[in-house]
């Protein structure tokens, strides 16, 4: 008989309050047109204040936090922090993801590790993206970390935002309703798609349609691309209403 109960490990910013909120909502959204069950379980890595210095002790942690989820023989694992990964230099999401896992099989509980940042860059490959526009809630130099991260991986960024908010607390309470003018004031006629917050903690949830709507581009995030990931590890269709080209059965 099919598996239709899995365990969802999340390792998060101790001031993330996002992550737990948007990708639930998500899985909730998917358990009304699909048969499986989803529970939530974290672990947090000391963070308050977005700064590379932060970040990279922060990260240290993130051994610890896989090992204590896979005491719970969760299904999967998602590491919540897109820019701490992208600072950590060009490409370091696939040591991440190989190192976590390994402290999981060391563990005798082995689970895919999916890690924002990579699961968003893979998600642009998904859906075709060459030339993207970027929202993120970073300071400027962090956010040019994160761009010139994704362009390291092959991809354009024609336009991109910073808003410039260091507090993490206050990265959660940044309004999404704000977002779709944000956009609107970017160059968006000549991408393929749109990042429309590149930060698991910024929440975006509520303004991806609208963002699709206006701009007629597919909308992507860290948390819509950390949700698809983690589902695709899982071996399940990448499918939640709501939630954008992505994860619309499309792909």
């Amino acid at each position: 008989m099919p598996k239709t109960y899995f365990r969802i490990g999340q390792i998060v910013p101790s001031s993330n309050t996002t992550m737990e909120t948007e990708i639930p909502a998500m899985l909730a959204a998917r358990q009304l047109v699909r048969p499986e069950r989803f529970t939530f379980h974290s672990s947090r890595m000391r963070m308050k204040t977005v700064k590379k210095d932060e970040l990279a002790a922060m990260d240290a942690e993130s051994d610890r936090c896989a090992a204590l989820l896979s005491d719970a023989r969760v299904d999967v694992l998602g590491y919540a922090c897109l820019v701490a990964i992208m600072s950590m230099g060009l490409g370091y999401h696939r040591a991440s993801e190989q190192r976590l896992r390994a402290r999981t099989e060391e563990n005798g509980g082995n689970a895919p590790v999916v890690t924002s940042a990579g699961a968003l860059v893979d998600a642009l490959k998904v859906i075709g993206a060459k030339r993207i526009a970027l929202v993120a809630p970073y300071m400027k130099p962090l956010t040019e970390t994160v761009v010139d991260y994704i362009r390291h991986e092959g991809y354009d960024v024609a336009d991109w935002r910073a808003l410039e908010i260091p507090d993490n607390l206050e990265v959660g309470r940044h309004d999404p309703a704000r977002l779709p003018g944000i956009v609107a004031g970017m160059n968006t006629r000549d991408v393929d798609a749109i990042v429309l917050s590149a930060c698991v903690q910024m929440p975006s949830l509520p303004s991806i349609a609208k963002v699709e709507a206006m701009t007629g581009r597919p909308v992507v995030t860290a948390a819509v691309a950390t949700t698809y990931a983690m589902l695709k590890a899982l071996d399940l269709e990448p499918i939640v209403p709501g939630a954008g080209a992505l994860l619309s059965g499309a792909y």
